[in-house]
């Protein structure tokens, strides 16, 4: 049975920012502040890091970049799901921009990773796409548009997650909504978690901050933040 993820919850998206002892590094350091702020958190790491990380955290939800559907046997290269599970992964990213999907192969690794009982986070670039995504219910839809992934563009207008967030509970309600591409700041962190998205997350926000760790842990203390001051003011 799958580990329950809390939201508000916030994730960390390595990609190839850092590698080796680094990520650890920064897998303890977001231990340290999930447990310190009491947010869930995250972590979506390179396959090598995968079994360091998960034996060294108790608190962080350990993911897997991308995963191949075939079963054990011949598949040189490819990414074996039971492999990744096996090394510790909770869950598994689908369709990013920069590993991009078919439908049918977005179905077959959802298939295969409800198989082995792990978490499914969804990428969409569009409305349709994140409609389309949703049909197949995975356990997360981050809708992020391409031109904003990276930093320096933006982030995602109030619009464009009210309009996804709706999309998406209209097919499914029980499907989390991550809205987290551009994210740079602490600030944007907060307005989103405010604004009553499900979790939020940064990548190149974090690592290419003159203070990754720093930032890591402001980011992460925004959620909190305003997961409190929301809770207030529907309280008031």
């Amino acid at each position: 049975m799958k580990r329950p993820l809390r939201t508000p919850f916030f994730e960390i998206g390595v990609k190839n920012y850092i590698y080796g002892d680094d990520v650890l590094k920064m897998a303890l350091h977001a231990e340290q502040c999930a447990e310190k702020y009491d947010i869930d958190v995250i972590m979506i790491v390179p396959y090598t890091e995968i079994r360091t990380v998960r034996q060294n955290t108790k608190r962080l939800f350990v993911f897997a970049p991308y995963m191949d559907t075939l079963r054990p046997g011949r598949g040189m290269a490819d990414v074996l799901p039971e492999a990744i599970k096996a090394a510790g992964a909770e869950g598994v990213v689908i369709n990013h921009c920069e590993r991009p999907m078919s439908l049918p192969q977005m179905k077959a690794t959802i298939d295969r990773a409800r198989e082995l009982d792990m978490y499914v986070f969804g990428c969409a670039d569009s409305i349709a796409e994140t409609q389309a995504l949703a049909q197949l219910r995975p356990d997360i839809i981050n809708p992020e548009p391409n031109e904003l992934i990276g930093g320096g563009g933006g982030v995602s207008d109030k619009a464009y997650v009210e309009a996804n967030i709706r999309a998406v509970k209209d097919i499914y309600e029980d499907i989390i909504v991550e809205q987290a591409a551009g994210v740079s700041s602490p600030k944007e962190v907060y307005d989103f978690i405010f604004a009553g998205c499900e979790a939020t997350g940064a990548a190149s926000g974090i690592f290419r901050a003159e203070d990754p760790y720093q930032m890591a842990e402001a980011m992460i203390a925004a959620v909190r933040k305003a997961k409190d001051d929301r809770n207030a003011a529907n309280n008031s």
